[in-house]
């Protein structure tokens, strides 16, 4: 895989768990969800896990592209990028996030 792949691979997966990190907050959730957090607990700790387990992929991904010291350095503005990125989607178009959903946004408990 060339670099320019390796780190869009990157930034995809850090978009995604910080998206899903934040969709995992009860406020965040009934923002985009329009649904009330309770009824979605085990959506939500999916949500946590996933986001907990993409995010140290994207450190994968960026290692892969560049040495380590550059990689480190490149992950860590992905995560700062993304994260206001989160939170301008989060205030402007929260709906937009439903994107990003796993499992369509319902709850897996049936």
């Amino acid at each position: 895989m060339s670099e320019s792949l390796w780190l869009t691979t990157a930034s995809a997966l850090n978009l995604a768990g910080m998206a899903w990190l934040a969709l995992a907050m009860d406020s965040h959730w009934g923002q985009v969800m329009h649904r009330p957090a309770e009824a979605a607990i085990r959506t939500r700790r999916a949500l946590r896990t996933l986001g907990a387990l993409v995010l140290p992929l994207s450190l994968l991904a960026c290692l892969r592209a560049d040495r380590p010291s550059m990689a480190v350095l490149v992950w860590l503005m992905l995560l700062a990028g993304n994260a206001v990125l989160v939170a301008m989607l989060l205030a402007h178009r929260p709906r937009a996030l439903r994107v990003l959903m796993p499992f369509g946004g319902r709850d897996t408990t049936g």
